[in-house]
């Protein structure tokens, strides 16, 4: 059986002390450039392998972050993944992802890593905590090593990198208005989550600077789905007085809601037009195309990472903006015509 190799090992081939080998491997901007390499050819030379359970031990580093996701079967999700991923691709540090919807007492689940040290550090995607929950966070101490990406928590302190979603909204019903429409339907994501009441705050600022009125049968409730948005076309299709456009809080609940009005014979947008939230990949082959509200969900997503690994780092303690608000854009594409 072969012999493992050991950190005196290397000390030996490189003529020094354990110490600096130890240092090398664990500060080495510490060393000069010429011990530096001598170790380094003697780790080669021996063939040691750095055990990195242990350094992370002595270290008091995981390595490893924990990604929240509300629902990973969304595939609106994937961009900010792949931001995360990026942000952390030239570091040490693993992403590990959760669906925060399967996942029974959350918050219990993200201190007992952080306390047997599986994790230094949370990206949350899901804004859906108590205050309970947070509090919680804050009395162990953990509630800086956690960034909120997309959803964040009303009147908390926590990092927040967020689209506009005010603006978005905004944008989206002036476009209709613009286009001549007057009549317009809102279907909204859950009630109790910040983009849903973000997005209906915009929608109504800009309702009533434009002097819009709204017909209260014409507030539809979803839940971001696509199965949200075809019961929404449903109850549209029975409406003796239907609107003649429909802003979707997102854009699977345009995808649903469209489905449902062609099966009643309403053409969009040749009889409503139809605006989503979101611009994911399938809005621009969708037929028809899908005029939506760009959020640059990589960019969510990359300065997420960049926010974390800056705290866990210690690069970020005096941070007086917590909030980072990235901007949007309209995409108009054939499901919105003139009236």
């Amino acid at each position: 059986m072969k012999k493992a190799i050991k950190i005196q090992d290397v000390a030996r081939a490189a003529s020094v002390s354990t110490a600096t080998v130890s240092r090398a491997l664990s500060n080495p901007e510490k060393l000069t450039e010429s011990t530096l390499k001598i170790v380094s050819d003697a780790i080669i030379e021996t063939g040691y392998r750095v055990n990195r359970n242990a350094q992370n031990l002595r270290r008091q580093k995981a390595n490893a972050i924990l990604v929240l996701a509300p629902n990973l079967g969304n595939p609106f999700f994937s961009q900010i993944l792949a931001g995360i991923y990026e942000g952390f691709a030239k570091t040490e540090c693993s992403v590990l992802i959760a669906d925060s919807l399967q996942l029974e007492n959350k918050e219990a689940r993200i201190l007992n890593a952080f306390a047997d040290g599986s994790i230094d550090g949370v990206i949350s995607l899901d804004g859906d905590f108590s205050a309970e929950q947070l509090e919680k966070f804050t009395k162990y101490n953990v509630n800086d090593k956690i960034v909120f990406a997309c959803e964040w928590v009303f009147d908390a302190t926590y990092t927040s990198i967020r689209s506009d979603n005010e603006k978005g909204a905004i944008l989206a019903l002036r476009h209709l208005y613009d286009l001549g429409h007057r009549k317009i339907a809102h279907v909204t994501g859950p009630e109790h989550n910040v983009l849903t009441k973000s997005r209906r705050d915009g929608l109504n600022s800009e309702r009533e600077r434009l002097g819009i009125k709204i017909n209260p049968e014409w507030i539809i409730r979803g839940d971001f789905s696509i199965e949200s948005g075809f019961e929404a076309g449903l109850k549209i299709l029975k409406m003796l007085d239907r609107p003649t456009a429909v802003f979707c809080a997102s854009d699977e609940t345009a995808f649903g809601l469209i489905s449902a009005l062609n099966s009643g014979g309403i053409n969009v947008p040749g009889d409503m037009s139809v605006v989503g939230f979101d611009d994911i990949s399938l809005s621009e082959t969708f037929i028809p195309s899908l005029t939506t509200i760009r959020q640059d969900r990589r960019f969510l997503g990359l300065q997420a990472a960049k926010r974390l690994c800056s705290t866990m780092n210690n690069n970020d303690n005096q941070q007086t903006n917590r909030i980072e608000v990235v901007d949007v854009e309209l995409i108009v594409r054939a499901s919105t015509k003139m009236i």
